[in-house]
């Protein structure tokens, strides 16, 4: 599977930002990638040495209001990526 399908973008909160300056960036990710692949792609996309992938899957739910269903809330994929100790990734960073 090619890396620009399985980095679908990156998150922006601030706790991902926060984890930025200890190395950890976070990512979308397609739901059905695994760990193996979606570091494989980090490393691939901006040349960097990946150490550990936590990913989180958060399942769609329903949006209920007064008791009915009123639509659904979508579920995603999200990776948190610890990197090397010298390594970043000046994507982030800002110019």
């Amino acid at each position: 599977m090619d890396y620009t399908k399985i980095l679908l973008r990156p998150v922006v909160t601030e706790k991902a930002t926060a984890l930025r300056e200890e190395g950890v960036y976070a990512f979308f990710v397609d739901p059905k990638a695994n760990r193996i692949e979606i570091g494989k792609a980090v490393e691939e996309a901006f040349k960097v040495k990946v150490t550990n992938v936590n990913v989180i899957t958060v399942k769609p739910r329903r949006r209920v209001r007064q008791g009915r269903v009123k639509g659904r809330i979508p579920g995603y994929r999200k990776a948190y990526v610890t990197l090397a100790a010298d390594n970043k990734i000046d994507f982030f960073e800002g110019v």
